[in-house]
Protein backbone atom coordinates (compact mmCIF):
# COMPACT_ATOMS: atom_id res chain seq x y z
CA UNK A 1 0.00 0.00 0.00
CA UNK A 2 1.09 3.55 -0.66
CA UNK A 3 -0.48 6.96 0.02
CA UNK A 4 -3.10 7.93 -2.56
CA UNK A 5 -2.42 11.05 -4.60
CA UNK A 6 -5.47 12.23 -6.54
CA UNK A 7 -5.64 15.83 -7.73
CA UNK A 8 -8.95 17.68 -7.74
CA UNK A 9 -8.57 18.20 -11.49
CA UNK A 10 -8.69 14.40 -12.05
CA UNK A 11 -11.44 13.72 -9.52
CA UNK A 12 -15.00 12.54 -10.07
CA UNK A 13 -15.83 13.52 -6.49
CA UNK A 14 -14.06 16.41 -4.80
CA UNK A 15 -14.40 17.29 -1.11
CA UNK A 16 -12.58 20.44 0.03
CA UNK A 17 -12.11 21.66 3.62
CA UNK A 18 -15.37 20.01 4.61
CA UNK A 19 -16.64 20.70 8.10
CA UNK A 20 -19.85 19.89 9.90
CA UNK A 21 -21.17 20.70 13.37
CA UNK A 22 -24.14 19.36 15.28
CA UNK A 23 -25.38 22.32 17.31
CA UNK A 24 -22.82 24.73 18.71
CA UNK A 25 -20.41 22.29 20.35
CA UNK A 26 -20.04 18.98 18.53
CA UNK A 27 -17.62 18.99 15.58
CA UNK A 28 -18.50 15.97 13.43
CA UNK A 29 -16.05 16.75 10.60
CA UNK A 30 -13.17 19.20 10.37
CA UNK A 31 -11.09 20.21 7.33
CA UNK A 32 -11.79 17.03 5.34
CA UNK A 33 -10.22 16.88 1.87
CA UNK A 34 -10.95 13.90 -0.37
CA UNK A 35 -10.75 13.36 -4.13
CA UNK A 36 -12.18 10.22 -5.75
CA UNK A 37 -11.45 9.21 -9.34
CA UNK A 38 -14.11 7.83 -11.65
CA UNK A 39 -14.33 4.05 -11.28
CA UNK A 40 -12.63 3.87 -7.88
CA UNK A 41 -13.94 1.83 -4.97
CA UNK A 42 -13.11 3.92 -1.90
CA UNK A 43 -13.71 2.53 1.59
CA UNK A 44 -14.10 4.97 4.50
CA UNK A 45 -12.81 3.09 7.55
CA UNK A 46 -12.71 4.13 11.16
CA UNK A 47 -14.15 3.73 14.66
CA UNK A 48 -17.61 4.87 15.71
CA UNK A 49 -17.85 8.63 15.94
CA UNK A 50 -15.22 9.41 13.30
CA UNK A 51 -17.72 11.06 10.93
CA UNK A 52 -17.56 8.54 8.10
CA UNK A 53 -21.36 8.30 7.76
CA UNK A 54 -21.70 12.08 8.05
CA UNK A 55 -19.23 12.42 5.18
CA UNK A 56 -21.18 9.85 3.14
CA UNK A 57 -24.47 11.68 3.71
CA UNK A 58 -22.82 14.94 2.68
CA UNK A 59 -21.85 13.25 -0.60
CA UNK A 60 -25.44 12.07 -0.98
CA UNK A 61 -26.73 15.59 -0.39
CA UNK A 62 -28.71 14.61 2.73
CA UNK A 63 -26.42 16.51 5.11
CA UNK A 64 -25.67 20.13 4.35
CA UNK A 65 -22.15 20.76 5.70
CA UNK A 66 -21.50 23.85 7.79
CA UNK A 67 -18.24 24.50 5.97
CA UNK A 68 -16.35 23.55 2.82
CA UNK A 69 -17.56 22.20 -0.51
CA UNK A 70 -18.60 18.90 -2.10
CA UNK A 71 -18.76 18.54 -5.88
CA UNK A 72 -19.26 15.84 -8.52
CA UNK A 73 -17.85 16.46 -11.98
CA UNK A 74 -17.11 20.02 -10.91
CA UNK A 75 -20.74 20.74 -9.95
CA UNK A 76 -21.50 21.66 -6.35
CA UNK A 77 -23.88 19.32 -4.50
CA UNK A 78 -26.90 21.18 -3.16
CA UNK A 79 -29.04 18.18 -2.24
CA UNK A 80 -29.94 14.64 -3.34
CA UNK A 81 -29.87 13.90 -7.05
CA UNK A 82 -30.38 11.04 -9.52
CA UNK A 83 -26.62 10.85 -10.16
CA UNK A 84 -26.16 9.38 -6.64
CA UNK A 85 -27.79 6.52 -4.81
CA UNK A 86 -27.44 5.73 -1.13
CA UNK A 87 -27.71 2.20 0.30
CA UNK A 88 -28.12 1.56 4.02
CA UNK A 89 -27.51 -1.34 6.38
CA UNK A 90 -31.21 -2.18 6.06
CA UNK A 91 -32.47 -3.32 2.66
CA UNK A 92 -35.36 -0.78 2.77
CA UNK A 93 -37.54 -2.69 0.32
CA UNK A 94 -41.21 -1.81 0.01
CA UNK A 95 -42.85 -4.79 1.79
CA UNK A 96 -45.94 -4.89 -0.45
CA UNK A 97 -43.93 -5.06 -3.68
CA UNK A 98 -42.18 -8.15 -5.03
CA UNK A 99 -38.45 -8.25 -5.76
CA UNK A 100 -39.14 -7.34 -9.38
CA UNK A 101 -41.76 -4.79 -8.32
CA UNK A 102 -39.29 -2.96 -6.07
CA UNK A 103 -36.86 -2.65 -8.96
CA UNK A 104 -39.39 -1.67 -11.63
CA UNK A 105 -40.86 0.97 -9.30
CA UNK A 106 -37.42 2.52 -8.88
CA UNK A 107 -36.93 2.46 -12.65
CA UNK A 108 -40.30 4.14 -13.18
CA UNK A 109 -39.31 6.87 -10.71
CA UNK A 110 -36.20 7.48 -12.82
CA UNK A 111 -38.28 7.81 -15.98
CA UNK A 112 -37.33 4.50 -17.60
CA UNK A 113 -39.93 3.57 -20.25
CA UNK A 114 -42.40 0.88 -19.18
CA UNK A 115 -41.32 -1.45 -22.01
CA UNK A 116 -37.75 -1.57 -20.67
CA UNK A 117 -38.43 -1.96 -16.95
CA UNK A 118 -39.10 -5.71 -16.65
CA UNK A 119 -36.19 -6.68 -18.89
CA UNK A 120 -33.80 -4.41 -17.00
CA UNK A 121 -35.07 -5.59 -13.62
CA UNK A 122 -34.63 -9.24 -14.59
CA UNK A 123 -31.12 -8.53 -15.89
CA UNK A 124 -30.02 -7.28 -12.47
CA UNK A 125 -31.96 -9.96 -10.61
CA UNK A 126 -29.83 -12.49 -12.50
CA UNK A 127 -26.69 -10.50 -11.77
CA UNK A 128 -27.26 -10.83 -8.01
CA UNK A 129 -28.31 -14.49 -8.38
CA UNK A 130 -31.96 -14.06 -7.35
CA UNK A 131 -33.50 -15.66 -10.43
CA UNK A 132 -36.53 -17.67 -9.38
CA UNK A 133 -37.43 -15.10 -6.69
CA UNK A 134 -38.67 -12.35 -9.00
CA UNK A 135 -42.25 -12.56 -7.67
CA UNK A 136 -41.31 -13.08 -4.02
CA UNK A 137 -42.25 -10.56 -1.32
CA UNK A 138 -39.51 -9.22 1.00
CA UNK A 139 -40.83 -10.97 4.13
CA UNK A 140 -40.28 -14.30 2.35
CA UNK A 141 -36.56 -13.58 1.81
CA UNK A 142 -33.56 -14.12 4.07
CA UNK A 143 -31.49 -11.12 5.18
CA UNK A 144 -28.86 -11.78 2.55
CA UNK A 145 -31.46 -12.17 -0.20
CA UNK A 146 -33.09 -8.88 0.80
CA UNK A 147 -29.73 -7.14 0.54
CA UNK A 148 -29.15 -8.71 -2.88
CA UNK A 149 -32.53 -7.37 -4.01
CA UNK A 150 -31.59 -3.93 -2.69
CA UNK A 151 -28.26 -4.10 -4.54
CA UNK A 152 -30.04 -5.13 -7.76
CA UNK A 153 -32.34 -2.13 -7.41
CA UNK A 154 -29.39 0.20 -6.83
CA UNK A 155 -27.51 -1.08 -9.87
CA UNK A 156 -30.57 -1.14 -12.13
CA UNK A 157 -31.16 2.61 -11.85
CA UNK A 158 -27.51 3.10 -12.91
CA UNK A 159 -26.38 6.01 -10.71
CA UNK A 160 -23.08 7.70 -11.50
CA UNK A 161 -21.97 7.21 -7.89
CA UNK A 162 -23.03 4.44 -5.50
CA UNK A 163 -22.82 5.36 -1.79
CA UNK A 164 -23.01 2.46 0.68
CA UNK A 165 -23.33 2.83 4.46
CA UNK A 166 -22.27 -0.48 6.05
CA UNK A 167 -24.73 -2.40 3.85
CA UNK A 168 -23.57 -5.82 5.06
CA UNK A 169 -23.20 -4.94 8.74
CA UNK A 170 -26.32 -6.77 9.91
CA UNK A 171 -25.58 -10.01 8.05
CA UNK A 172 -24.02 -13.15 9.51
CA UNK A 173 -20.33 -13.72 8.79
CA UNK A 174 -20.75 -16.25 5.97
CA UNK A 175 -23.46 -14.25 4.19
CA UNK A 176 -21.36 -11.09 4.55
CA UNK A 177 -18.41 -12.75 2.81
CA UNK A 178 -20.71 -13.95 0.02
CA UNK A 179 -22.09 -10.43 -0.45
CA UNK A 180 -18.57 -8.97 -0.50
CA UNK A 181 -17.51 -11.43 -3.19
CA UNK A 182 -20.65 -10.68 -5.22
CA UNK A 183 -20.15 -6.91 -4.97
CA UNK A 184 -16.48 -7.32 -5.88
CA UNK A 185 -17.43 -9.32 -8.98
CA UNK A 186 -20.03 -6.74 -10.05
CA UNK A 187 -17.59 -3.86 -9.53
CA UNK A 188 -14.96 -5.63 -11.63
CA UNK A 189 -17.46 -5.73 -14.52
CA UNK A 190 -18.94 -2.25 -14.14
CA UNK A 191 -16.21 -0.13 -12.48
CA UNK A 192 -18.92 1.96 -10.90
CA UNK A 193 -17.63 4.77 -8.66
CA UNK A 194 -18.31 3.55 -5.11
CA UNK A 195 -17.82 5.13 -1.68
CA UNK A 196 -18.35 2.47 0.99
CA UNK A 197 -18.49 3.03 4.76
CA UNK A 198 -17.31 0.26 7.06
CA UNK A 199 -15.69 -0.29 10.44
CA UNK A 200 -14.46 -3.75 9.33
CA UNK A 201 -10.79 -3.70 8.26
CA UNK A 202 -11.03 -7.01 6.42
CA UNK A 203 -14.09 -5.85 4.47
CA UNK A 204 -12.37 -2.60 3.46
CA UNK A 205 -9.38 -4.49 2.08
CA UNK A 206 -11.51 -7.14 0.36
CA UNK A 207 -13.38 -4.47 -1.60
CA UNK A 208 -11.45 -1.24 -1.80
CA UNK A 209 -9.09 0.10 -4.42
CA UNK A 210 -8.43 2.75 -1.75
CA UNK A 211 -8.87 2.74 2.02
CA UNK A 212 -9.35 6.08 3.77
CA UNK A 213 -8.72 5.93 7.53
CA UNK A 214 -10.67 8.39 9.67
CA UNK A 215 -10.20 9.44 13.29
CA UNK A 216 -12.75 10.84 15.74
CA UNK A 217 -13.00 14.00 17.85
CA UNK A 218 -13.13 15.78 15.46
CA UNK A 219 -13.84 13.54 12.44
CA UNK A 220 -10.92 13.79 10.04
CA UNK A 221 -8.90 11.81 7.51
CA UNK A 222 -5.56 10.56 8.85
CA UNK A 223 -4.48 8.14 6.08
CA UNK A 224 -5.47 7.67 2.44
CA UNK A 225 -3.97 4.47 1.05
CA UNK A 226 -4.14 2.76 -2.34
CA UNK A 227 -4.61 -1.02 -2.15
CA UNK A 228 -2.45 -2.80 -4.70
CA UNK A 229 -3.90 -6.30 -4.51
CA UNK A 230 -5.18 -8.02 -7.65
CA UNK A 231 -8.88 -8.68 -8.09
CA UNK A 232 -10.68 -10.91 -7.40
CA UNK A 233 -9.53 -11.10 -3.79
CA UNK A 234 -10.04 -14.09 -1.55
CA UNK A 235 -10.81 -13.60 2.16
CA UNK A 236 -8.02 -16.01 3.18
CA UNK A 237 -5.32 -14.51 0.93
CA UNK A 238 -2.02 -14.18 2.82
CA UNK A 239 -1.20 -10.73 1.42
CA UNK A 240 -4.65 -9.45 2.37
CA UNK A 241 -4.27 -10.87 5.88
CA UNK A 242 -0.93 -9.09 6.26
CA UNK A 243 -2.49 -5.80 5.13
CA UNK A 244 -5.29 -6.28 7.67
CA UNK A 245 -2.70 -6.50 10.46
CA UNK A 246 -0.98 -3.36 9.15
CA UNK A 247 -4.22 -1.34 9.03
CA UNK A 248 -5.26 -2.60 12.47
CA UNK A 249 -1.95 -1.26 13.79
CA UNK A 250 -2.61 2.12 12.19
CA UNK A 251 -6.08 2.23 13.74
CA UNK A 252 -4.62 1.51 17.18
CA UNK A 253 -2.29 4.47 16.68
CA UNK A 254 -5.26 6.62 15.69
CA UNK A 255 -7.16 5.62 18.83
CA UNK A 256 -4.14 6.38 21.05
CA UNK A 257 -3.71 9.81 19.46
CA UNK A 258 -7.39 10.79 19.69
CA UNK A 259 -8.37 13.04 22.59
CA UNK A 260 -11.45 11.63 24.37
CA UNK A 261 -14.52 13.86 24.06
CA UNK A 262 -18.26 13.14 24.08
CA UNK A 263 -19.18 11.31 20.90
CA UNK A 264 -21.25 13.23 18.39
CA UNK A 265 -24.57 11.82 17.21
CA UNK A 266 -24.44 9.38 14.31
CA UNK A 267 -25.63 11.10 11.15
CA UNK A 268 -28.41 8.58 10.68
CA UNK A 269 -29.94 9.50 14.04
CA UNK A 270 -30.43 13.14 13.08
CA UNK A 271 -30.22 13.72 9.37
CA UNK A 272 -30.28 10.39 7.57
CA UNK A 273 -32.69 10.12 4.66
CA UNK A 274 -35.74 7.95 5.05
CA UNK A 275 -35.65 6.19 1.68
CA UNK A 276 -32.97 4.26 -0.14
CA UNK A 277 -33.64 6.01 -3.44
CA UNK A 278 -32.79 9.72 -3.24
CA UNK A 279 -35.03 10.76 -6.13
CA UNK A 280 -36.55 14.20 -5.68
CA UNK A 281 -40.34 13.99 -5.61
CA UNK A 282 -40.48 10.20 -5.96
CA UNK A 283 -44.02 9.09 -5.09
CA UNK A 284 -44.76 6.39 -2.57
CA UNK A 285 -45.92 3.22 -4.36
CA UNK A 286 -49.53 2.15 -3.86
CA UNK A 287 -50.13 -0.87 -1.68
Amino acid sequence: MRPADVSAARAKISVTQLGHRYGNKVVALKDVDLNVRSGEFVCLLGPSGCGKSTLLYALAGHVRPTGGTVSIDGQSIGGPGPDRLLMFQEAALFPWLTVRGNITFALAARGVPRAERKERADQYIRRVQLQGFEDTLPHQLSGGMKMRASLARALAVDPTVLLMDEPFGSLDAQTRIHMQEMLQSIWMRTHKTVVFVTHDVHEALMLGSRVVLMAPRPGRIVRDLEVHLPMPRHPDDAALTEMVRHIQGLLREVERDSVPEPEFPHASSTEAPSAVLPVSGMPRPAR
